[in-house]
């Protein structure tokens, strides 16, 4: 690069964000990247250098695959030196699961990978895209003392900056989609954007390391009460599932009847991998607490402490990816790899 400018490379998948309306049809398709600045001249105005690419085939987020995680990392793997961040435009569905996933993917990272989207496409008069991508790329180039001031996968919606591992969306109505119940914000964008910066990660002097293995054989078990013995019972013992992901009753609760126990534990016992999160939003898995979750705790299951769900799910994809031994495994979802959970 020929200035001094941060660099920074705007990356479109596909989602809400991109998409422009035809005056004459009403229909929405997505834009050129290439006429950016036209759709939101203020870009010019920003102390960035600023370049674009774009998805062959923008997708829709809820067609969102481990394949089109490690098409975009590819892209940030290949740009990686050039420039100083990364802003990912993205579906806001499934935007919580690739920022999750990018988290894990990118060990030692030292740049800001920051994701946005918007309810609205960045066409229309009353659009949330045009400050959530002006506010996104000022974060992804900004520096402190030669530095990026955000050297991690985050999440910015609606004034605020989230770890990318610590979200969810939580509202499919409102321009504030996002939370972060078990994490601060990272920043707050108003007059100014004010950091938190003990909440931020440190950069790693370390190289980095892209992980692109993932495997997604794994089951999401939802415990409601009245839960089906029948179908549970067919459900964990489907062929070929290497991992299940069950989703308790407050600090990690489950029914105590023996079918199911025992159901778990004839998992276990063929070698899958179980972790316990919480259905809550806010809040984490204790096992051993209560009755309800010793039994959990003594055939085996391991506890997620507070993760999210999209944060779990694609922690186990990644590591099973990585095929590892089943006990390796267990450890690692345990600890705390990219400040996905809180060591309690």
């Amino acid at each position: 690069m020929s200035t001094l400018k941060p660099s920074i490379l705007l990356i479109y998948t596909g989602g809400t964000i991109g998409m422009m309306q035809d005056p004459k049809t009403g229909a929405l398709k997505p834009f050129n990247f290439k006429h950016l600045t036209k759709q939101v001249p203020e870009l010019h105005r920003l102390d960035v250098q600023l370049d674009s690419v774009s998805f062959s085939k923008p997708i829709d987020s809820s067609n969102m695959h481990p394949r089109i995680w490690i098409e975009l990392a590819e892209i940030i793997e290949k740009n990686y030196a050039k420039y100083a961040g990364f802003v990912v435009l993205h579906g806001s569905d499934t935007m919580a699961y690739s920022a999750s996933a990018l988290s894990f993917m990118f060990e030692n990272l030292a740049k800001p990978i920051i994701f946005t989207g918007s309810q609205l496409p960045i066409g229309i008069i009353r659009t949330d895209g045009k400050e959530n991508l002006i506010t996104a790329i000022e974060i992804a180039a900004a520096r402190y003392q030669g530095k990026p001031v955000v050297p991690e996968v985050a999440v910015y919606f609606e004034y605020e900056l989230y770890r990318g591992n610590r979200t969810l969306k939580y509202n499919s109505a409102h321009f504030d989609a996002f939370k972060s119940p078990n994490y601060a914000v990272l920043a707050e964008a108003g007059v100014k954007i004010e950091y938190n910066t003990a909440a931020i990660q440190k950069d790693s002097a370390k190289k980095l390391i892209v992980h692109k293995q993932w495997d997604n054989d794994i089951l999401v078990l939802f415990l409601f009460p009245g839960i089906s013995k029948k179908i549970t019972q067919h459900m964990l013992a489907t062929p070929g599932i290497k991992a299940i992901l069950i989703q308790t009753f407050g600090s990690g609760n489950a029914l105590t009847d023996k079918w199911f126990i025992d159901a778990l534990q004839q998992a276990i016992q063929r070698g899958v991998i179980i972790l316990n999160i919480t259905q809550c939003l806010e809040g984490r898995v204790i096992q051993g607490k209560y009755e309800t979750s010793s039994m959990l705790e003594k055939i085996g299951v391991c506890g997620g402490a507070d993760m999210t769900m999209e944060a779990a799910l694609t922690k186990l994809m990644f590591l099973l990816g990585k095929k590892l031994p089943a006990e390796k495994v267990k450890q690692l979802l345990m600890q705390n790899l990219r400040g996905e959970l809180t060591i309690s």
